[in-house]
This record gives structure tokens, sequence and C-alpha cells, in this order.
């Protein structure tokens, strides 16, 4: 009886934010695997042990969660005036899925590194002691993004005393900037209004700020679906009728905003929209066990990724947030107290974030030149990944 091999593949295993995942320089796949389609997505798929029925990616290098089971592949920018190209990949736990309609904030804060690290980044930009501005091309967004890595001694400086709610330990703080998250000539709110009335047969009807931001987000006020807004993930995970709801509602936000023409559509893009639901600043006790004043918060948001409450706040949500807070009378502006604010602080399941965003609205229509937000990243492992030869 003859056994199929494996084959490994450099790659590096990488916190960014509160997110992990697995890192490729395009140029060391496989060569099939160098160009989009199902030679990639299989071996993607293998990579992190999906799918799995078990729901836990045993035989895989993801975490069974959807802020664990992510791939990103860079690349020397093809992009004018840029340094390197930025592929995102989320990797669906119990199908046969990558979807590629969306960013990882999170993993952002960990491409400058890696970036830098491969040599990706021309030398003549690094400094010896200082930050490293590496400008980023997010490919499946077609989108710029900045992010600013501190070196020590001509290296990468990953540890530090930044904060993260969320990341257990300190590192180096990486500011992150999103450049023109919305291009002046689409439409911020794909119905022309900042709130809408989203009908969902069979649960109700609500009204919502639908954003596209970051990534193109839903937002419902928490108690117009019965929630106080302080949950953490045992409320809602743990709810199977919930988590239906809130996908319902997401499928039919989905077709209201106009990325997909029947919610069928909806399971073949698990990674856009999120949902989520905000309410007024309150004291609230973190997955942690740490209280948060309600004088410390502006407001509260919790999303929803990949079908579940996450456990704090995906980078590129943050940006919508950051963005609809800016914009008077969305729900997230009004649930922080309304009128123009260019920051706010909002609790999540882990603790608090802040997101910045410049918006103005000089020609009518709403501009955002730029959400910022700090985040921190980490190596974690280096070398290779292993898969069956057969795998893609």
């Amino acid at each position: 009886m003859s056994y199929v091999p494996q084959i490994k593949i450099p790659a590096t295993y990488m916190r960014g934010g509160t997110s992990k995942g697995v890192f490729f320089n395009l140029t060391d796949l496989p060569e099939r695997c160098q160009q989009p389609g199902d030679a990639r997505d299989n071996m993607l798929l293998r990579v992190i042990g999906s799918p799995d029925p078990y729901g836990k990616q045993t035989d895989g290098m993801g975490g069974a969660t959807s802020s664990t089971s992510k791939t990103v592949i860079l690349a020397k920018s093809e992009q004018a005036d840029h340094d390197v190209d930025y592929l995102f990949g989320q990797v669906a736990i119990d199908k046969a899925f990558v979807d590629w309609s969306g960013n990882c904030g999170n993993l952002t804060a960990a491409v400058g590194a890696f970036a830098i690290m491969s040599g990706l980044v021309d030398e003549s930009k690094i400094p010896s002691n200082g930050v490293c501005t590496v400008k980023i091309w997010q490919k499946n967004i077609s989108k710029t993004i900045i992010a600013h890595v501190p070196i020590t001694n001509s290296q990468v400086q990953e540890t530090g005393d930044f904060e993260l709610d969320g990341v257990t330990f300190p590192a180096a703080e990486v500011p992150v900037e999103f450049i023109e998250p919305v291009d002046p000539s689409e439409a911020m709110f794909p119905t022309s209004n900042i709130v809408d009335q989203l009908d969902v047969p069979g649960i109700g009807s609500f009204p919502v700020t639908m954003i596209n931001a970051g990534i193109p987000t839903i937002f419902l006020n928490a108690e117009d679906i019965g929630y106080q807004g302080t949950e953490l993930q045992e409320a809602i995970n743990s709810d199977a009728e919930a988590l239906k709801r809130f996908e319902t509602i997401r499928a039919y936000g989905a077709v209201k905003m106009g990325l997909i023409k029947d919610i069928d559509e909806a399971q073949a893009r698990q990674h856009t929209p999120k949902v989520a639901f905000v309410a007024p600043a309150k004291t609230f006790t973190t997955s942690s066990g740490k209280t948060i004043a309600s004088n410390a918060l502006d407001l509260h948001v919790r999303a929803l990724s990949m079908g579940k409450l996450h456990h704090a706040m995906m980078g590129t949500a943050a940006v919508a947030i950051g963005t609809a807070s800016a914009i008077p009378g969305t729900l997230v502006n009004l649930a922080a107290g309304g009128g123009e604010m260019e920051a706010v602080t909002f609790g999540h399941p882990s603790g608090s974030l802040k997101v910045g965003a410049q918006a103005s609205n000089a020609t009518g229509n709403w501009i955002v030149n730029k959400a910022i937000m700090s985040r921190s990243a980490r190596v974690l492992m280096q070398g290779w990944v292993f898969i069956p030869e057969d795998s893609f």
C-alpha cells in the first residue's frame, strides 16, 4: 500500500491585534497555489484544518474560532507607491470554504512587521531606530492602509508596554491608519440613508445603520433585539436560536445593502457583512473579570463574526464603528450621545477600545479621510507548515 508524503511550506504564525493567523509569502507557495482558485483554497483549508465536523480544527493550525481561523498572503506590491500587497482569507471552520470578501483589521497590524522581516520593504525605508511606515495595499477591498511599525536596532520591535484588551500580554504599539475606508466615489451608506428600517420575516422590523467602511456592517440597537449591550460571549454563543436570528438578520441586511441578491447567498459570504448591536455606556464586567466604569466609555458595541459573538472586536468593524460614530444621526453616533465627535471609546466583551475617524460632508456626501486605531503584533512561530501533497 502506498502513502502520500507530506510537503512543507514556509510559513509564519503571528498574532495581530486580537486575532491569529498563518502568514505566507506568495512566492513560497506551491506554484499552482500562487494564483486564486481551488488549489489555493484547498491548500489553506488543509493548513488550517478545515472543514472539521467536530469544530475543533485539531488537525491543523486553526484555533476553532473566527479570530484564529485566518490566513494571510503577502507579496511585493504591484501597486504604485505601496510596499506590500496584503490578501486575507477567512477560513470557515466546519465548511470547505475560504471567504475572500473582506479584510481582517486585526491582522493588518502584523502585516507591516511580516513585510519588513520578509524583505518585502525596501531597506532604505527602515531606520536603525524609530518607526518604519509601511504602506499596504489591501487586495481584498482595494484600499490603502498604513502601519507604523516600531524599529529598534534595525529590527522590528515586538515587545513593549502597550496593552490591548483581549490580549493577555503587553507588546509594542502599532498605530494603523485606514486611508479612505470609503472611496469618495463609493456609497458609504448603500441605501443613501444613515438609518433604515430592516424588515426580517418571522423576527421583526428594526431600525438599522448599514455602512460600508472598513467592512460592510449592519448596526442595530441592543434594546430593539432584547439585549443590554453588555453581554459576554456565553450569553449569545450558547443560544442556538439567538445565533440563528442574528444570521437571518445578517442575510436580509446583506440583501438590503446590495451585497447579495437573495438571502440564500449569505451562506457563501460568511465574512461579510458583519452584524453588531450598540447601547449607551454603562458599567460592566469584562470576560476577564475587570470592571469598567461607564464614565470610561462612550458606548457599548457587540459584534458577530462568522456566526458567533466576537470575544473582543474585529479591527475592520472598529473602523466601521469609528466612521459611524463620526456621522451624526447613525445608531452608533446616537448610542454615544449624538453630535459631532472624532473619536469614541467603546466597550466590548474583553474590555474597551478607542478608535478615531475624520469625516466631512462638504459636498453633500459623507467622506471619511481615514480611521485610526492602535493594535499590537508578535511572531509566535516561524518555520514550515506540513500538509499531505494531495491536499490541493
